[in-house]
């Protein structure tokens, strides 16, 4: 079925209903890959049309999925929801079916990498959703009723142009980084960039042609990039972890397999959602039978269990690095150590860090269950606003649609699973937000009688 014929079924979007303001836009989304895309078509089909969609990479190179994502499959079922909203025309489902058939579909396991970016592509231009691209958040600062964003723009001539504009509500939609960034131990951040790089960079593997590599972390993403370097040609790759296995088996951050405990997350008390989330951070994110598998293929692959690392350092052009087993030397190393979620060391958000409640100031553990990084994670509304230190907090016109979501909604926000109930929980809290913002700014209604009528 042709795409105008997809979308000519649903009909005109309904009519703009927010009230106009000076402000250049009522929602900006920052990102645009499957999170930031099926949100701007959802705002659009709830009739919060001012809205715009904005993202510092190229076309085509939006979100991880052709960039720095490297499993060959997607790690979630293919039956699951995704960005589709509701709308099963829009469906991974109806569009592979479209393309090759019924029993074509039945015969896929889990959905490969590239076809899941063929297909998020394809939405986005089903839903016609427009993306500005090359347009990069570099500051946010409060202005009454409203936001003011800094953005820099690229223009064809790769000269970046400061611009301003304002919005009465903000989406960051962005991905892993959430509102971070790497997680990096210092001494890792000290190593040149030409020895040394995290899971989440672009990284040119066949540079380690006949090298010996180090992965440092034991998750999905560490396991594949460890696979990828022994694809590319490298002679050797060490993974090394601080866990005496690399499957995990216990507490885990993937509840998306059980409905009720993904869709009732958010609304368990702090002390419980604490408990729950440091727990899966102590036990480790596992890697997949599938990524292990993969890197096991190869002869060249190394695992170092209970071998985390004290130091690395460059020595003579390569790394050296002590772990727990002793001292090692690599071409390259490479940092599959996650991602961490403190506003504080985003730029854009750098300004305004200071005014929002992180969890560490909103939940007090007990000693024996106090986590440093988690305490400096944002914590969260139950529309994935912002917290303020302070009530009425302008940050609160923030919202952290991202992996930052994970500590208070037990899943990153962003990830397929998230998307089907995600994005229309999202859309329901800015709708409200504006809706009752814009009554307070309606003038009072006098009844014949002279009695004043509440608008």
């Amino acid at each position: 079925m042709h795409t105008a014929a997809i979308m000519r079924r649903f009909g005109p979007d309904p009519d703009n209903w927010v009230r106009p303001t000076s402000a250049d836009h009522d929602v900006v989304v920052v990102g645009a890959g499957q999170a930031g895309l099926g949100i701007g078509f959802a705002l659009r089909r709830a009739g919060i049309g001012r809205s715009t969609v904005i993202d510092a990479a190229a076309p085509g190179e939006t979100g991880s999925w052709t960039t720095t994502a490297r499993m060959h499959t997607l790690r979630t079922p293919k039956i699951w929801p995704q960005p589709e909203y509701g709308y099963s025309e829009l469906s991974f489902r109806a569009w592979y079916e479209r393309l090759h058939g019924q029993a074509a579909y039945d015969l896929v396991e889990n959905i490969p990498r590239t076809v899941w970016a063929q297909y998020v592509a394809w939405f986005g231009r089903t839903v016609e959703v427009p993306v500005r691209h090359h347009t990069r958040l570099v500051g946010v600062a409060p202005a009454s009723d409203h936001l003011v964003l800094r953005l820099a723009v690229t223009g064809t001539d790769g000269q970046a142009e400061d611009r301003v504009e304002t919005t009465r509500r903000l989406v960051l939609a962005t991905g892993v980084e959430g509102t971070g960034g790497p997680a990096l131990p210092p001494y890792f951040r000290a190593l040149p960039a030409h020895l040394a790089a995290h899971t989440g960079d672009r990284i040119d593997f066949t540079q380690f042609r006949g090298g010996n590599v180090a992965v440092l972390g034991a998750g999905s993403s560490a396991l594949d990039a460890a696979a990828v370097a022994l694809e590319a040609g490298a002679q050797q790759v060490h993974v090394f972890t601080r866990r005496s296995e690399l499957i995990v088996h216990g507490p885990s951050r993937n509840i998306g397999r059980n409905i009720g405990a993904k869709e009732n997350f958010h609304r368990r008390d702090d002390a419980d959602r604490w408990r729950a989330q440091v727990l899966a951070a102590r036990a480790g994110r596992s890697c997949t039978q599938e990524s292990l598998a993969r890197a096991m293929a190869f002869p060249g692959f190394r695992i170092h269990l209970s071998a985390p690392w004290r130091h690395a350092r460059a020595d003579g052009g390569k790394v050296r690095v002590d772990a727990a087993d002793g001292s090692h030397v690599f071409d390259f190393v490479v940092a599959g150590t996650g991602y961490q979620y403190d506003p504080r060391t985003r730029p854009e958000l750098a300004e305004i860090a200071p005014h929002i409640a992180l969890w560490g100031d909103r939940y007090k553990p007990p000693a024996e269950l106090a986590h440093e990084g988690l305490a400096c994670v944002p914590y969260l509304g139950p529309g994935y606003e912002l917290v303020g230190k302070e009530p009425g907090s302008f940050v609160g016109r923030i919202h952290a649609f991202s992996a930052a979501a994970g500590l208070s909604f037990g899943i990153p926000a962003g990830d397929a699973q998230s998307l089907a109930t995600g994005i229309p929980r999202l859309v329901d809290a800015l709708g409200r937000e504006l809706f009752f913002e814009d009554q307070r700014h309606l003038e009072p209604v006098r009844a014949p009688d002279g009695v004043t009528l509440s608008p």
